[in-house]
């Protein structure tokens, strides 16, 4: 696997879209026989980015319930600078465990690491891999893989900071082709399978360019993007 890693590393270099991105993150899930591969980016105007392997249904629950506000993951990670086994983190509370629960009824797996990753002018990213094992079998894989994955993690933060440079580039914030696309066919009435399927891509990347979107429009959640990018005249249906 160590191999596998190696040759991996090698790939990202060649990185250069969202959905190059996104199918990074799948095909590390894969390669390393992970449930989850999930990379998250604020950057330095206080954007969000994501792309990752997590079902469509968890990412709209997540945000829905506006889980960003308590997540212990998210909590955990900002007061540190060196990796984090799941395990480690305070899931004392009555919030916090609800909050676990419902995430391994979506499918992110009982076992989690995360890297947290800091950028210049206060950009912030977390890197995680999530598994169903035993905590024995999950500290086995850490102490296998941790510091390669630390490696792998700066690599995907470095692809981010040229995505946030070139968007820095332009006037005013814009949605891509692929990213107009995506809402439009929401838009329309579509459902996220059928946009995906109109567009050639998976799921797990349409989400990528709704999510960009979202974030670019300044809207609270998928709908509100759509009903801004209708308002605003970005989009016509």
């Amino acid at each position: 696997m160590k191999s596998t890693l190696e040759n991996f590393l090698e790939a990202i270099p060649q990185v250069n879209t969202l959905e190059h991105f996104q199918a990074a993150t799948e095909e590390l899930r894969d390669k390393l026989g992970l449930e989850h591969v999930v990379y998250h980016w604020v950057n330095s105007v206080g954007e969000r980015f994501g792309a990752g392997t997590y079902s469509s249904e968890w990412v709209d629950r997540y945000l829905e319930k506006d889980y960003l506000r308590m997540d212990p993951v998210i909590f955990g990670c900002f007061q540190r600078f060196t990796p984090v086994n799941w395990k480690q983190l305070d899931w004392s509370t009555k919030a916090a465990k609800a909050f676990l629960v419902e995430a391994i009824d979506f499918g992110v797996g009982n076992q989690g690491y995360t890297i947290p990753i800091r950028g210049p002018h206060g950009q912030f990213a977390l890197f995680t891999v999530n598994n169903t094992a035993s905590d024995a079998d999950w500290e086995a894989f850490i102490d296998a893989y941790g510091r390669d994955l630390i490696i792998v993690g700066h690599e995907f933060n470095k692809k981010a900071l040229e995505f946030e440079a070139g968007d820095t580039a332009l006037p005013t914030p814009s949605l891509s082709p692929r990213e107009l696309m995506a809402i439009s066919y929401l838009a329309k009435g579509l459902s996220r399978a059928q946009a995906a399927q109109e567009m050639g891509i998976s799921e797990h990347t349409l989400r990528v360019y709704i999510e960009a979107a979202r974030h670019k429009l300044g809207a609270l959640n998928t709908t509100h993007a759509v009903a801004r990018a209708l308002s605003t005249g970005v989009i016509i249906v």
